[in-house]
């Protein structure tokens, strides 16, 4: 059997006498800055609409099945504020993880120093990595040139995105990019999961979870209280209906509440060790700064520590957090 280096499963070539720039065009309409990011794939715009639709469903079934009919009403509009809050930072989530570029756009400046000049020693001072976005189509002639780089410097370049990208990058087939700090491609949100969107996917994960948890809990609440009273006087619809929805969304919530707390707890367990779903699947060296947990939720969240690490609306703001860089 024929034994594969473990670089080639990355992806990229190591050194620049065969980066073969000549391959590579820049593309021929760059959008400008702050344009909106969207992926335009059918499979991940159909799940997305699918997660608004169910949200959607599940507030239709909590207000006109359950809270409106209800005749206590500090009951209907305590639940009620509560759900549809959750509910309203679940999707502002969701929309901030669908249409934020996943790669952050600080550091976009290449230099020559930016690459180390051998895997096999650490990397600090001028030489750190302080590679921000990915570019597509960078690696042009024009542009290794302009780098300066010297004998025995190593630039990695993805042949499919024809880009020169740091460590940590992965090619994403469905974004048709490297992402930086890659964890995975979620169809739900249509957008990879990278350093600059997964505080969002995060919140999303969290809020789905805690509304699937509410509504669970208040139909329960509600079938105890039609066994007790007559089906009819419970709820506008009549009481095969009624049933049918309520079965439909404790079936919706069971569901989700397991799949995104799940996602919530590998999410967090990824973000406090500083590791990537890809990374720890392919068990790839380690070759960056080890930190804190705490320091390593700073740099999703924001620093310091704030209300608005739960604001969906807030950016995180990355303060005095130390760059990644490559150490042995």
């Amino acid at each position: 059997m024929m034994l594969i280096p473990t670089h080639h499963f990355r992806d990229i070539e190591r050194k620049p006498e065969y980066l073969q720039p000549e391959k590579c065009v820049p593309p021929p309409y760059p959008g400008p800055v702050g344009t909106m990011w969207f992926i335009r794939d059918g499979c991940g715009i159909a799940c997305a609409i699918v997660t608004w639709f169910l949200v959607l469903y599940a507030e239709f079934v909590v207000l006109f099945v359950m809270l409106i009919p209800s005749r206590d009403y500090v009951y209907s509009i305590i639940n009620g504020i509560v759900f549809n809050l959750l509910a309203f930072l679940a999707l502002a989530s969701h929309c901030r993880a669908m249409l934020t570029d996943p790669v952050s756009m600080s550091g976009l400046v290449l230099t020559s120093s930016s690459f180390p000049e051998k895997l096999d020693k650490p990397v600090s001072g001028r030489n750190k990595c302080l590679l921000g976005a990915v570019p597509k189509g960078n690696a042009t002639k024009e542009f290794i040139e302009s780098l300066q780089l010297k004998p025995g410097q190593v630039v990695y370049k993805c042949p499919k995105c024809c880009s020169i990208k740091p460590d940590r990058a992965h090619h994403c087939s469905v974004c048709k990019r490297c992402i930086r700090k890659m964890d995975h491609h979620c169809p739900w949100v249509n957008n990879c999961v990278g350093e600059n969107n997964q505080k969002y996917f995060v919140l999303f994960t969290m809020y789905i979870a805690l509304i699937s948890l509410h509504a669970l809990i208040m139909v329960g609440f509600h079938f105890l209280h039609c066994f007790e009273e007559d089906w009819t006087k419970c709820s506008s619809f009549s009481p095969p209906t009624t049933v049918i929805l309520l079965i439909l969304l404790c079936f919706e919530g069971l569901l989700f509440l397991i799949f995104t707390s799940v996602m919530f707890g590998t999410q967090v367990h990824s973000i406090c060790t500083d590791e990537t779903g890809i990374e720890q699947l392919k068990k790839e060296e380690r070759r960056w700064a080890k930190k804190t947990k705490w320091m390593n939720m700073k740099a999703v969240f924001g620093h310091p520590f704030s209300l608005g690490w739960a604001s969906p609306f807030a950016t995180p703001d990355q303060g005095k957090a130390d760059p990644y860089q490559y150490v042995v």
